[in-house]
């Protein structure tokens, strides 16, 4: 079944709050609600640190070779994998987003979710509003949505619902319909981040609680007709 995940590894690491899957360095880019980005190894070894023009990094994700961050108050801004600004910071045109995860779709729109309103949100490129999804009507409701991840193969969202909520994984369709949950209390408390790595079917979630980064197998949902794995879009160092 879809979801069916089998821990494979979990490491410490402080305050991780977003996650992002890198295929060019086979390692993961973290925010950690502070000034700077991380990007790791998959076994948590430091490879380099980047800084930005926003006042703290909650939330980040690739646009093709760039970075998209987010401050977690409606604030973005596009940055190169070495901390150089591609542009300066712009607000998304609601003024306010408590963003806590954000993800870019093969259009080039941001798909973000938020816990204060709790929505799913698509944005263009610069920041204005397409459509939302209030996900406190959802069976069981999203209440605390934090990280989340897009599968290329086919569009699927993975969002993680933190402690306040269900603490659990749920799994929409690329137009947002809910597929599926899986409870995480097993592996951890408090998720605030995920990341998938398409190629090897492998899923990251980082739990705040303990302060760790956890690795999965898992099962995804591949309907039939579902694409192949886009070049590039899984570890390019090998």
């Amino acid at each position: 079944p879809a979801l069916d995940l089998e821990l494979t590894g979990q490491y410490s690491l402080n305050r991780p709050a977003s996650l992002e899957y890198d295929p060019t360095f086979c390692g993961l880019w973290i925010a950690n609600e502070g000034p700077e980005a991380l990007l790791v190894t998959l076994e948590g070894d430091e490879l380099r640190r980047i800084t930005s023009d926003l006042s703290r990094i909650q939330a980040l994700t690739l646009e093709g070779d760039a970075l998209i961050l987010a401050d977690g108050s409606g604030m973005f801004q596009r940055v190169s994998k070495t901390g150089e600004a591609l542009g300066a910071p712009f607000r998304i045109n609601s003024g306010w987003a408590d963003t806590e995860g954000l993800v870019v779709d093969e259009n080039g729109n941001l798909i973000t979710v938020e816990d204060d309103p709790e929505r799913l949100s698509w944005l263009t490129p610069q920041g204005e509003i397409l459509r939302q999804i209030d996900t406190m009507t959802l069976i069981p409701p999203l209440t605390e949505a934090q990280g989340i991840a897009r599968d290329p193969r086919t569009g699927h969202l993975l969002i993680v619902d933190d402690a306040e909520g269900t603490n659990s994984l749920y799994e929409f369709d690329a137009e947002g319909a809910l597929l599926s949950t899986a409870p995480l209390w097993e592996y951890g408390i408090d998720p605030e981040g995920i990341a998938i790595r398409p190629g090897s079917n492998q899923l990251f979630i980082a739990f705040d609680g303990g302060a760790s980064i956890a690795s999965f197998d898992y099962t995804p949902t591949l309907p039939d007709g579902a694409g192949a794995l886009p070049p590039g879009a899984d570890c390019m160092m090998f």
